[in-house]
């Protein structure tokens, strides 16, 4: 039988914080949020209180379609976007994490 723990004495594990920017260009509107590891561009979206196109989440139907104009970002999954969609700079929101601390993502291009 393990004894109990007192609250706060066991192991923590803790996500190094990211440094950057997310910028988001919606319906002529701009926001930016803080760049957070592990979140997609359209959650990011979310957090800066806009309100993005997209429909299965799963990087399927491509409504959630943008183009990154700074930085770089990797798509888990991607059945939607051409080769060409993707040399040409444009990611699955849904998908999409950022590489890089500051990272552009333009919905209106």
């Amino acid at each position: 039988m393990t004894e109990p723990q007192t609250p706060g004495t066991g192991s923590t594990v803790t996500e190094p914080a990211a440094q950057g920017t997310i910028t988001i260009h919606l319906d002529g509107s701009t926001a930016s949020v803080a760049h957070r590891n592990g979140e997609t561009l359209l959650e990011s979206a979310r957090r800066a209180g806009m309100g993005p196109p997209f429909s299965c989440e799963a990087g399927n139907c491509g409504t959630c379609m943008a183009l990154l104009t700074d930085g770089t970002a990797t798509m888990r999954v991607n059945d939607a976007l051409t080769e060409d969609e993707v040399a040409e700079g444009y990611v699955l929101t849904c998908q999409a994490v950022p590489d890089t601390a500051d990272v552009t993502v333009n919905y209106d291009e």
